[in-house]
């Protein structure tokens, strides 16, 4: 990874293959958190990179200062990155959300729930009942508010009895068949935050989110953080985590951009006159992302 700060709970520049990886291999409790946080904070850096929000308006704060700020240059500065999770007013009750994108004299615009399951999946029941409340306990304050759900599931791919046995894992943690397919419980979750997701203008119905991702990562050794299989979800489904980034800038634009011509100047996202130095050799491949540039040599602007 990049510079670290020197506060590890801080937001750390992380790509999305670092967040996977760790997820995938994490060996601790997951009820510290802590095997979700790198997701957290790739999130929040490409909120940021790809996103063109302004580093300030999110929390956690990634780790970018923009300097100087006519010309837009967004350079890596560990110390102004934080690692607490905004408070927001729901509807029932106050809720911590992940990462929250939140606008002077607007409030929250964007908000990303990041959750993930490393087995007993027969709880993903449990899980759609927890983020219909999460979303509409948001939206009820917030209509406007453009909330996503991006959740991941460790591939626990199925083993013999005696390798179950040897990596601690009961039946109902296999996440992929022998013949590398998603499971039914996976399928059929897949097809639920389908049915939860889409939400496309304030007055369509509070308990679906704007937008969801759902990966499998791979926790094998050779190949940790690997998205599998590779055709799930496929090409036309609306989970796969390009479809989500895109389709909450699209909402985002929408209602606080477009629809509020004379409040641009606080909404519009920016774009970018150079960022810190790439993350690998080549940059683009490593970071799986185009930045939001005013000029892009390379290749076409992302969005």
């Amino acid at each position: 990874m990049a510079s670290r700060s020197h506060k590890p709970t801080s937001c750390q520049w992380t790509t999305q293959g670092e967040a996977f990886r760790h997820f995938a291999t994490y060996k601790g409790r997951t009820q510290s958190q802590r095997h979700i946080k790198p997701l957290h904070w790739y999130v929040a850096c490409r909120l940021v990179l790809e996103g063109g929000f302004r580093p300030c308006e999110i929390q956690p704060r990634p780790p970018f200062e923009v300097h100087p700020k006519g010309k837009r240059e967004l350079k890596l500065d560990v110390e102004s990155a934080t690692g607490s999770e905004a408070t927001v007013l729901g509807g029932l009750k106050t809720k911590n959300v992940d990462v929250v994108v939140t606008k002077p004299g607007i409030g929250p615009v964007l908000a990303i729930s990041c959750k993930g399951i490393t087995g007993a999946f027969r709880n993903l029941t449990n899980r759609m009942e927890e983020m219909i409340g999460e979303c509409t306990n948001l939206h009820i304050t917030y209509p406007a508010l453009v909330l996503g759900y991006f959740f991941v599931v460790r591939g626990n791919p199925e083993t013999t009895h005696d390798e179950r046995l040897a990596q601690s894992l009961q039946p109902n943690d296999i996440a992929l068949s022998a013949g590398g397919e998603p499971t039914p419980s996976i399928a059929r979750y897949h097809a639920a935050l389908s049915r939860l997701s889409g939400r496309r203008g304030i007055r369509n119905k509070v308990s679906a989110y704007e937008a969801a991702a759902l990966a499998v990562v791979d926790p094998r050794e050779a190949s940790a953080g690997e998205i599998i299989p590779a055709t799930f979800p496929n090409s036309e489904s609306e989970l796969g985590i390009e479809a989500f980034f895109r389709t909450l800038y699209r909402r985002y634009d929408e209602r606080f951009v477009h629809a509020a011509p004379e409040l641009s100047r606080i909404t519009k996202r920016l774009m970018w006159s150079s960022v810190p130095e790439a993350l690998g050799p080549d940059g683009k491949r490593e970071l799986g992302y185009w930045e939001r540039l005013d000029h892009v040599p390379d290749g076409p602007k992302f969005n």
